[in-house]
């Protein structure tokens, strides 16, 4: 006596149809993804399209701290008197100061 193999479509219909479903949901994430880049991509065109903002200029900085020629070398010049001892601290100081004007 021959057996007849029992066929089984319900399980073979439900594994195909588990599969298709799988594939179904990556689709929608891949075409959630294709979206998402598009959106993204626009915006850096955008950004890429507007003239660019200038940051105010900074002050040009002047040579010595705001200081003159003339100023920087009176400076130095007390400053050698001062190491030679011809000026007290207290005289280098008040020339200093008038010369800053502080």
């Amino acid at each position: 006596m021959m057996m007849r193999r029992r066929r089984r479509p319900l399980l073979r219909t439900a594994a195909l149809a588990g599969g298709g479903a799988a594939l179904y949901h990556a689709g929608k994430s891949h075409e959630a993804n294709a979206d998402h880049e598009a959106t993204q991509d626009a915006a850096i065109e955008q950004n890429a399209q507007q003239p660019a903002q200038a940051m105010p200029a900074a002050p040009a900085p002047t040579g010595g701290g705001g200081l003159s020629d003339d100023a920087m070398a009176r400076l130095k010049e007390l400053g050698q008197l001062h190491e030679q001892g011809v000026l007290t601290d207290e005289e280098f100081t008040s020339q200093k100061n008038a010369i800053l004007g502080g």
